[in-house]
């Protein structure tokens, strides 16, 4: 399991279309992802969108993305860098 943190810094948060776009990131790896809002503690599975969108992710918001599989780190390189350029 490979994991890391990170602290939304749009003040957009994520709404609909960068969590899309994540959804779909998040897609292209056969692993198990998880955001988690460690304000609230509620999880969401990310590569479902509807599920990403009831966390309530705005600005100034910790999260902790983990992946869990085959293509874990490949996934977490992936989705940090995701994070850094789009929230």
């Amino acid at each position: 399991m490979k994991k890391f943190t990170y602290t939304i810094t749009k003040k957009e948060g994520l709404h609909s279309r960068p969590a899309g776009r994540l959804a779909k990131e998040a897609s292209k790896y056969d692993c198990t992802i998880t955001v988690k809002n460690c304000e609230t503690g509620k999880t969401a599975d990310a590569k479902k969108l509807f599920t990403l969108a009831e966390l309530s992710l705005r600005y100034d918001t910790n999260l902790e993305i983990t992946a869990n599989g085959e293509d874990e780190t490949a996934a977490i390189e992936e989705l940090e860098q995701f994070f850094e350029e789009n929230l």
